[in-house]
């Protein structure tokens, strides 16, 4: 049984349809010494096909353990996390999950091509194959004249492209950005905004953004809040009727 059968609590409506991902009364614990600190409480919710989902919340309401969860980096002290058609092949998940972090998240001493393959080829695929595919990615992303370029040389807008285009290159059915547009202008972020939405829309992925910023929420018709480890859900009609 992989990881994430064995715990969780996440939330979407859930309406029994089909899911990417599902979360049953997920629960996740730490403990700090004598203390304990419940960093996600009982969230239950699901994540479909193609899903537009903003996850927003204060510093420390769990944002960032709920996505470690849906992606298989952690493990639910209690309740469970499913992916409805993953079978009996754990190693497979992995693939299926593409993350952008808030952070520099390229290897310095690679080129942009190096960076945007090295996961596919750490996933077993020929050179060949990995090659063709990132040079696919950075195409569909505007860009084929960085491919040879290193870290250093990018601007933090480039490197965020640069990171997005690694995980299209995999074709996940999710992607999870835990706040991408962090240190950016607004300019900066609506722009990476644009490109995320758009390598979800290409791949026909899922997409959740983890973000502070108004903006982007409003840029996603589902909006998951967490406040002290629970989670909140709005849509588009639920917000316009407010």
């Amino acid at each position: 049984m992989s990881n994430r059968q064995r715990g969780a609590t996440v939330a979407s409506v859930d309406t029994g349809g089909p899911a990417v991902v599902r979360a049953e009364r997920v629960t996740r614990c730490y403990r700090s010494g004598a203390a304990a600190v419940m960093a996600v409480r009982g969230v239950s919710a699901l994540v479909a096909p193609q899903a537009r989902i903003a996850l927003t919340g204060p510093s420390g309401s769990g944002k960032t353990t709920l996505l470690h969860l849906l992606a298989g980096l952690d493990t639910p002290t209690a309740g469970v996390i499913s992916w409805p058609d993953a079978g009996e092949h754990p190693d497979a998940e992995s693939e299926r999950v593409g993350l952008v972090f808030q952070g520099p998240s390229l290897i310095p001493s690679l080129n942009v091509i190096e960076n945007v393959r090295l996961p596919l080829l750490f996933a077993g695929h020929l050179e060949t194959e990995a090659t063709t595919c990132a040079q696919g990615a950075l195409h569909r992303l505007g860009l084929d004249a960085l491919a040879a370029a290193v870290p250093d040389e990018l601007s933090g807008g480039q490197a965020q492209r640069v990171a997005i285009a690694r995980v299209l290159a995999a074709a996940p059915r999710l992607i999870l950005a835990d706040e991408p547009t962090a240190r950016m202008d607004h300019s900066s972020a609506a722009r990476v905004t644009d490109v995320l939405i758009g390598a979800a829309d290409e791949s026909d992925a899922a997409l959740i953004v983890s973000t502070h910023d108004p903006m982007i929420a409003r840029r996603l018709p589902t909006v998951w809040t967490m406040r002290d480890g629970r989670l909140h859900i709005s849509t588009d009609a639920s917000r316009r009727s407010r």
